[in-house]
């Protein structure tokens, strides 16, 4: 059994260390990753030695054995298991973010002992359930439903696409109250569901074939089960409040998993220019190389300033739930610099890039659901434009840099963008320009975060080349934006359409 002075004794740099040697020694000396990368699910021997170090304990409340939730240390872990596999870090992300910290925060006290043991000492997992096969993003919608009998809830309904779906032990599952006249409540109620409970079971229906992220299973849940009525969350308000709190803490943590893995990319990336000779002289030396790699650089200075936000403003003890501008920025602009990382070393690996082992195609792969899952990056955009738009109404300011330059995200960083911003925005946009709009927005915000970060004596360099970088993303942004297109599809294309009719 793990004792609480067990994991709160050991200093947080020695326990990481040792989880980082676990790592590599499973990873590298038990096993090859790039001989399992394409198996579905870790190999036994690997992940029960990468749990023996008990990693989810940085998440887990200290009068349950855990090293307490620090957000720095659940940062620190996730960025070190994405460093070497992004499936690991995300198996970590979801039963962080999604599972142990709403179960800390929400659940029972008597509820909790249980669990949190069984993540201690049976290294048990946990995942969330609220998407479902006809509804995808619209959770308000959903049509898993909940009546209450006797002391326990009736639950029942499909979901589909959880991560670690028939490998969690543990289970938080959303569903509307169903009201006598078959009606359903409009709030959102959570449940945490046992699978190793006789009424408690999840039916797997159906495994996908996902084409990344290989280690962790996906498919589809028959949901039929009975839960005790104590397994049920208290929200502080609404279970909606609930919902977004639990999601905006979850994205705060989305640069835990790009700072391990845009490090791996400028690592590589740095390693491959230097190594690989082209006329004599190594690929570095090319100014369009020089200024590939400086971009992952500058990605990898944007996710350590996220780190470091996230750290200081994303603890249990801060409610999320209005924080949604901050935390869809976060999510989508990391995830999109994720990808491109990942393309750009893989353009600069040439041939080599293309082996299905190379850490730069799997990269691309591995990392593209991240701009699609918890919310599409293009629908996070939108409402990150949606807030700032009704805030400017209410502030009865429509130039966009007088009202960034008072806007508590973007104050220290406005001014690095005022040539590209001084523009009043159109309250009738277009979609395509509200998403362009919230992209602009995202990078300002996470220039604020990188200014912040320099002040408190980061690499003078980087931040100064990251900085530089944003202002040249957002310029051409800005001329995306406002560059008018009315472009839509043309669904009848067949007629006159054929090349080979125009050719003699």
């Amino acid at each position: 059994m793990i004792s609480p002075e067990t994991t709160t004794q050991t200093p947080y740099s020695e326990f990481l260390n040792s989880f980082k040697n676990a790592l590599q020694c499973a990873f590298y000396e038990r096993d090859n990753i790039e001989k399992f990368i394409q198996k579905r699910g870790f190999p036994a021997l690997v992940l029960r030695n990468i749990m023996a170090e008990n990693p989810l304990s940085v998440a887990i409340p200290k009068e349950y054995g855990g090293r307490g939730g620090k957000i720095k240390e659940i940062l620190g872990i996730i960025e070190a298991s994405s460093y070497e596999s992004l499936p690991l870090s995300l198996t970590f992300g979801i039963n962080i973010g999604l599972f142990i910290e709403p179960v800390a925060k929400y659940a029972h006290d008597f509820v909790k002992k249980e669990i949190f043991y069984r993540f201690m000492n049976q290294q048990n997992m946990g995942g969330l359930m609220i998407t479902e096969p006809d509804f995808g993003s619209d959770a308000l919608n959903m049509q898993t439903t909940n009546v209450k009998v006797g002391s326990n809830y009736h639950v029942k309904g499909i979901k589909h696409w959880q991560g670690l779906t028939g490998m969690a032990d543990y289970w938080l599952i959303t569903s509307r109250k169903k009201h006598e006249n078959g009606d359903l409540g409009r709030d959102i109620d959570f449940f945490i569901c046992d699978v190793q409970q006789p009424n408690q079971k999840i039916i797997v229906e159906e495994y996908y074939n996902n084409i990344g992220l290989y280690p962790i299973p996906y498919g589809k849940n028959l949901i039929d089960i009975q839960v005790p009525e104590q397994n049920k969350l208290k929200p502080e308000s609404t279970g909606l409040k609930l919902m977004m709190d639990l999601l905006h803490r979850s994205r705060f943590q989305f640069p835990g998993m790009g700072m391990g893995f845009i490090h791996r990319m400028l690592d590589e990336s740095i390693k491959h220019c230097n190594s690989r000779i082209v006329g004599g002289k190594p690929l570095m030396a090319l100014d369009q190389v020089q200024y590939q790699v400086a971009k992952i650089q500058s990605a990898f200075t944007v996710a350590s300033a996220m780190c470091t936000r996230s750290s200081l403003f994303s603890g249990l003890d801060t409610n999320l739930a209005s924080s949604g501008v901050e935390a869809n920025s976060m999510k989508a602009y990391i995830t999109d610099l994720m990808q491109e990382s990942a393309q750009t070393l893989t353009q600069l690996n040439g041939a080599n890039g293309y082996k299905a082992e190379s850490v730069g195609s799997r990269g691309i792969i591995d990392s593209r659901p991240f701009q699609i899952f918890e919310g599409s990056n293009e629908m996070l955009y939108t409402q990150i434009s949606e807030m700032i738009l009704k805030m400017m109404i209410q502030k009865k300011t429509m130039n966009l840099i007088d009202f960034l330059k008072t806007y508590d995200l973007t104050h220290n960083s406005a001014t690095y963008f005022k040539t590209f911003l001084n523009f009043n925005i159109d309250n009738n946009l277009p979609q395509r320009k509200i998403v362009d709009l919230g992209r602009i927005i995202s990078r300002v915000v996470a220039a604020n975060h990188v200014v912040d970060l320099g002040e408190k004596g980061f690499n003078a360099e980087l931040i100064r080349d990251s900085l530089e970088n944003l202002k040249h993303d957002v310029s051409n942004l800005v001329n995306s934006y406002k560059f008018h297109s009315n472009i839509s599809p043309v669904e009848e294309y067949l007629d006159k359409s054929s090349w080979l009719e125009f050719c003699d």
